[in-house]
């Protein structure tokens, strides 16, 4: 048994990566199942009708990301 869910792309960022097949590393604001939306970092098929395993952020979560990040020498 396969379980639905809902999905919709409230904001496409940006970009990350392309592989060698069309698949796009996503930065996204993606609101699941109707609910609040969340960042969204994934691989998505070339017409979006498949897509990888991800991970999602709240606001809070990415704030503490964009902290942690900023605070890296090897970024620069």
């Amino acid at each position: 048994m396969t379980t639905e869910f809902k999905y919709e792309i409230v904001e496409e960022i940006a970009v990350l990566s392309e592989s060698s097949k069309g698949w796009t590393k996503q930065l996204n604001i993606i609101s699941w199942n109707g609910k609040d939306s969340k960042y969204d970092v994934r691989e998505w098929a070339p017409d979006r009708s498949k897509m990888g395993k991800g991970v999602t952020l709240s606001i809070e979560e990415a704030t503490i990301l964009k902290m942690a990040l900023d605070t890296r020498e090897d970024l620069e």
